[in-house]
């Protein structure tokens, strides 16, 4: 098995890789007529569904604002929860939770890294 040195650095190639492959795609997108011509037409549709968007929120009003307000508050659980878990697992305790049909949720942990300068 590869050490963690190892695989970092070849994921740093394949990234590296990656960056250079769609550099040459945007590239070459930005050299067809076509897609300029969609692009512009999407860009239009955009705006259209932003004021339909907009003009259906206003109409929705006090309903509209819950709806925002709810997002806040789950991100802010979501985040407790993630907060709690870890710590949890850190003093050894169980770290589980049902819903309410009793179905068994355990959570999933990732690792990244970034750059510690």
């Amino acid at each position: 098995m590869k050490d963690l040195q190892e695989v970092f650095n070849d994921l740093q190639l394949a990234k590296k890789e990656s960056k250079e492959i769609r550099k040459e795609y945007r590239d070459a997108l930005s050299h067809d007529e076509g897609y300029q011509e969609i692009i512009e037409k999407a860009g239009e549709l955009r705006e259209l569904k932003k004021k339909h968007e907009l003009a259906v929120q206003r109409d929705m009003g006090t309903r509209w604002e819950k709806l925002e307000d709810l997002k806040s508050e789950i991100k802010a659980m979501q985040e407790m929860i993630s907060d709690i878990s870890v710590t949890n697992l850190v003093d050894g305790k169980s770290v589980e939770v049902r819903d309410e049909y009793d179905s068994l949720y355990e959570p999933i942990y990732t690792v990244s890294f970034r750059k510690a300068d």
